[in-house]
């Protein structure tokens, strides 16, 4: 664990509603309900909403400016996750012996093995706010594009360039992570479903609020 980084607790100015700011996005938070890899809702989301600084969330809207003229609205399923969330997965993944969802999410993998790979950390870019986890939905059919394999599945299939997959979904990949780029994200290597902004305002805070609407507000 970096011993330089800080933790800030109590100030969520910097951040936005995505709701609010970007109205033609879809919200389907998966750690507000129990269909994740852990079965149960984590630690600290209070409110099935996405929250997001500022720069980052504008940075987002051109994006999602860029894909709605194409016929794509951005589906949201994590954005800023606070510090307590990333501790449950930890503490899942040290203590926890359930592992019920095993077939929908590491089919292919021990739980031990998730961290050791990567797929979870124990500090999380989300932390910092100007993280997000989405996908493409088609306005003509009403779903979700087809990207050769879920979000949140954790394998070697989730890598953004892996090309066991038809060349269909492989495009739908790079229609996202192009625009993502452009409009100044960043992708990683065994996701391609997470983007970061390229020029984060927090690059050394991890908050713990929560995801809140409400408190957002006070």
């Amino acid at each position: 664990m970096r011993a330089d980084y800080k933790t800030e607790t109590t100030d969520p100015s910097g951040f936005v509603l995505l709701g609010e700011y970007i109205p033609q996005i879809i919200q389907e938070i998966r750690y507000y309900s129990t269909y994740n890899f852990i079965g149960d809702r984590i630690d600290g989301y209070e409110e099935p909403c996405a929250l997001l600084t500022i720069e980052a969330a504008r940075a987002l809207k051109s994006a999602s400016n860029e894909l709605f003229v194409q016929g794509y609205r951005l589906k949201i399923f994590d954005a800023y996750r606070p510090a307590r969330a990333v501790r449950h997965f930890v503490l899942w993944g040290i203590e926890d012996q359930d592992i019920r969802m095993k077939p929908y999410f590491y089919p292919q993998l021990d739980k031990e093995e998730l961290f050791a790979r990567g797929y979870i950390a124990k500090l999380s870019s989300h932390s910092r706010g100007s993280a997000v986890d989405l996908t493409l939905l088609d306005m003509k059919t009403g779903k979700e594009v087809d990207m050769g394999g879920p979000f949140d599945l954790f394998s070697e299939v989730s890598h953004p360039d892996y090309r066991g997959i038809t060349d269909e979904q492989y495009d739908n990949r790079m229609i996202l992570q192009r625009a993502m780029v452009r409009n100044g994200f960043q992708p990683i290597d065994c996701e391609w479903w997470h983007f970061s902004l390229k020029n984060e305002p927090y690059p050394d805070t991890y908050f713990d609020f929560p995801v809140s609407a409400s408190y957002l507000r006070k």
